[in-house]
């Protein structure tokens, strides 16, 4: 067994914000193929602690580098006001010739930058000519913090970013933050969501909520939003827009905001293409360039499988990690030497 920690996979995955938006475009590529396993994620949650859950994200990819095994994450808004993460996850990596459990990561790196990799590329894909110059983002965490390391490295033409959050000194001191990913970005807190999403053609919501609290009313004719935590816009908003998703039967469940839409009306016909196709050059989906584009990614257990991959190979190419030669029994129950 190979143990990865979190500063493993931190030095590995540092700028390769392109080679992570490649590696996460294939994955969704081989998924529209159907050559990937992507069961239902499993939801863990506490009767007395409605906020918190855990998230079990089975899956296998195949390709050139084929890979099975379960991301296991947790989240705890919580934590955020003792000054912990609020997500905290572990992968494991099974062999595909014996199913024997071989690495196990933490997570939450992975998690953060494959969720930021495929807002990124859903960017890249979906934005008009010319380039975005600016983004707004609603929600001032670390997965925003990601997203826009990745957007500033897929979209070069961005200069200013715009920034809301329901805390003011979380949105002060991730403004810091964007100064120090990039000195040509121009930072404006704004004093309310709905002048965030106004203020740019390019948004991006990455927050704790747990049930819809915002339309987007305000936003440009043709803005791209990056709805990347699923639960913020109203089903009437989803509806009213084009949407793009990673895949239909995963993000319509969980109340989701789409999962909401689809109860309201009783069909999927608001989704109008999953990114694979997009990708695949299928299915023939258009922009209209007076509708808001939503694109909201259920989080695919794949992506988070294709990048433990991608750690785990180089970290063995590098000789990072702990190696725990006696983690499982020893072939015919000899006992291992010690």
């Amino acid at each position: 067994m190979l143990i990865l920690r979190h500063d493993d996979v931190q030095q590995i995955l540092a700028e390769r914000e392109l080679a992570l938006i490649e590696l996460v475009g294939e994955a969704y590529r081989l998924h529209d193929e159907g050559a990937t396993t992507v069961p239902h994620s499993i939801f863990l949650r506490f009767p007395d602690q409605p906020r918190n859950r855990i998230i079990g994200l089975p899956a296998y990819v195949g390709g050139k580098s084929p890979a099975a095994g379960m991301k296991w994450i947790a989240s705890w808004p919580g934590n955020i006001s003792a000054g912990l993460a609020r997500a905290s996850a572990s992968i494991v990596i099974n062999d595909l010739d014996t199913g024997q459990p071989t690495a196990l990561l933490e997570g939450s790196v992975i998690s953060a930058k494959r969720t930021a990799a495929s807002a990124a590329l859903a960017a890249r894909l979906l934005v008009r000519e010319p380039g975005p110059g600016g983004v707004s983002l609603v929600g001032c965490g670390v997965i925003n913090l990601e997203v826009l390391r990745f957007l500033l490295a897929a979209l070069p033409t961005l200069t200013e970013v715009t920034l809301f959050d329901s805390d003011c000194a979380r949105a002060a001191a991730f403004a810091r933050q964007c100064a120090d990913l990039s000195p040509r970005l121009h930072v404006t807190l704004a004093a309310d969501a709905g002048r965030a999403v106004a203020a740019h053609d390019l948004v991006s919501i990455a927050t704790t909520a747990a049930e819809p609290h915002l339309d987007l009313g305000p936003a440009r004719p043709g803005t791209l939003v990056l709805h990347v935590s699923l639960r913020d816009l109203t089903p009437a908003t989803i509806l009213a827009s084009q949407n793009v998703v990673d895949d239909a039967d995963h993000v319509c469940r969980e109340r989701t905001s789409l999962h909401l839409a689809e109860q309201q009306v009783g069909h999927r016909d608001f989704i109008d293409a999953p990114i694979g196709q997009l990708l695949r050059g299928t299915g023939g989906f258009r922009r209209d360039p007076g509708r808001t584009v939503v694109f909201s990614p259920f989080g695919l257990g794949a992506l988070d499988i294709a990048l433990a991959e991608f750690v785990r190979a180089a970290a063995v190419e590098r000789g990072l990690g702990i190696r725990v030669d006696d983690f499982l029994p020893a072939p015919g129950g000899t006992p291992h030497p010690r």
